[in-house]
């Protein structure tokens, strides 16, 4: 479990450092997908909201994009999975998280 945490930390504080979010919730989906392939590698998955003014205007892919791009020295290794809401101040969503 000690390593899910980490991995957590890591997602959070990149995510911080890049975004400066108004709202980050990172959820650590993992026990989920026990017996996954990307699971047996030692890749979590991850399902994350997070709302930054640095979306305003940005399509969801470039949103995804970047936080792809944030995240990128933990993606493969640390991350298998990351499901991603993305959201601009005042944009009506529903969060599953």
């Amino acid at each position: 479990m000690a390593q899910e945490s980490t991995t957590s930390s890591q997602i959070q504080d990149a995510l911080q450092a890049a975004f400066q979010p108004s709202l980050l919730t990172i959820q650590d989906d993992s026990a989920k997908h026990a017996g996954h392939a990307g699971a047996k590698d030692g890749g979590g998955h991850y399902h994350i909201v997070i709302e930054s003014s640095m979306f305003a205007g940005q399509t969801l892919v470039r949103r995804h994009r970047q936080i792809y791009t944030a995240l990128k020295p933990l993606m493969g290794s640390a991350i298998h999975a990351l499901a991603i809401e993305a959201i601009a101040p005042g944009e009506a969503k529903a969060h599953s998280l």
